[in-house]
């Protein structure tokens, strides 16, 4: 074999044993054999869960990560299951997606901060061919499913139980969540739905309403403070949007010796709520159970990241996502007084009376 030919053989294996390198160190399954067929689509099972904060709930870092990726662990063991939360910044959560959908994820699972910014997410997912779930509060997208309660009934709960335990011609202050949440708008309209009426009939005053930026009960806190000012005190009924800017509303309401002289009420069933409901500050939170709700939308997420149909009897509500219908579960929220904490979240197992007596330990 003379030197030329020694030459190209040489340089043809050497070819053939990098091609074989690469092949092994591209796409590969758990067993390290190169991928194809199923094991192609078990490295592409990715699911990213990305929350809004951990100020306006306590409830993400508590229920809805831990609940959603003990779920996706039980309904699809193969997949990968990545969070971020963004403290309350649109601009970091679109990061975060942008990031998640470059490393590989098929599914993005989005509460977000700002449902207006996040179609900016919404558009970028779809480009690449990514679902994208909208979880808890509606994305400006459209997006491809919808997991949430009955945002608008919610309100009407809240707004119920002011005209119930407010006495006649009593001065009610409104304190709203976020003017960048939808679901915020939806709480507000279903409060108002009940209680216009009875504004515009003298059965009640609207003494003074705002909405709150961020959910924070910061500002929960100083808002409550103003209306207090405004009002000289004479405040008789107080409904705070969920459980946080309950706590802030009861603390203004503590430092002028009102708290528990008028009904306050409460979303999110967390624990410093019912303990406020239990010391008698509080009257009444909404129950929404955040188990369920994960569940539901890692079952939608199982489906999509493992190629499956999402079956329609899952998904068999229907919502409007500016021009388009998105198809959507709409799970029922409950009135939690201190009458029927045991029946409702006792029962279900969503916390115990330890954790009730003991909020944040």
């Amino acid at each position: 074999m003379n030197l030329s030919v020694k030459k190209v053989l040489s340089t043809s294996a050497a070819m053939a044993i990098a091609a074989s390198l690469l092949v092994g160190c591209g796409t590969s399954s758990t067993s390290g054999k190169a991928s194809s067929g199923s094991s192609a689509k078990k490295s592409n099972q990715k699911v990213a869960l990305l929350l809004p904060d951990t100020t306006s709930s306590a409830r993400y870092e508590s229920e809805d990560k831990p609940d959603f990726i003990a779920d996706m662990k039980k309904l699809a063991p193969n997949a990968k299951v990545d969070y971020q939360n963004a403290q309350a910044d649109a601009a970091t959560q679109e990061k975060q997606a942008e990031a998640e959908i470059t490393n590989g994820a098929t599914v993005l699972v989005v509460d977000p901060v700002d449902s207006t910014a996040a179609a900016t997410i919404v558009t970028k997912a779809h480009q690449a061919k990514v679902k994208v779930i909208s979880y808890d509060r509606m994305i400006s997208g459209p997006v491809d499913y919808y997991v949430s309660f009955d945002n608008e009934k919610v309100g009407e709960l809240q707004g119920q139980y002011i005209a119930d335990n407010t006495k006649k011609g009593g001065t009610v202050v409104m304190l709203n969540g976020a003017q960048t949440d939808p679901n915020a708008l939806q709480f507000a309209q279903g409060a108002h739905k009940i209680l216009d009426p009875l504004f515009k009939n003298g059965t009640l005053k609207k003494g003074y309403e705002t909405y709150t930026p961020n959910w924070d009960p910061a500002n929960g806190l100083r808002e409550m403070q103003q209306a207090l000012t405004k009002l000289n005190n004479n405040v008789d009924a107080v409904l705070s949007a969920n459980d946080g800017l309950a706590g802030a509303a009861i603390q203004a309401l503590s430092a002028q010796k009102l708290a528990g002289k008028v009904p306050v009420t409460g979303q999110d069933a967390t624990d410093a709520g019912l303990h406020d409901i239990m010391q008698g500050t509080q009257g009444m939170t909404v129950y929404k159970a955040v188990p369920t709700e994960a569940k539901t939308a890692a079952e939608i997420a199982a489906d999509l990241v493992t190629g499956k149909q999402v079956p329609s009897s899952l998904v068999s509500q229907k919502v409007k996502d500016g021009s388009a219908t998105v198809p959507a579960v709409l799970l029922t929220p409950v009135v939690v007084t201190k009458d029927n904490i045991q029946d409702t979240v006792i029962k279900d197992g969503y916390t115990t009376m330890d954790k009730i007596n003991n909020p944040g330990k």
